[in-house]
């Protein structure tokens, strides 16, 4: 449980920095031919679902061998 609870906040630090990225616009210069290319991230619904579900697996998963040892362990 706690290293979902872990997960869930790392998760949730990573989106809270993410969607600062929806207002920074990027651009490059092609100086051949000087046109301009830009583009702007967006943080849809989707995405941040798939993300929080992600960091939820990974968390689980990643707690899921230490928590079956440290239950086998002998006190």
């Amino acid at each position: 449980m706690e290293s979902i609870i872990i997960g869930f906040l790392g998760g949730c630090t990573g989106l809270a920095f993410a969607s600062v990225l929806q207002f920074v616009s990027v651009s490059t210069t092609n100086f051949q031919t000087f046109s301009e290319l830009a583009f702007r991230f967006r943080l849809s619904h989707g995405i941040f679902l798939k993300a929080m579900a992600f960091t939820l697996l990974m968390g689980f998963f990643g707690g899921i061998l230490p928590a079956f040892r440290a239950s086998r362990m002998n006190i």
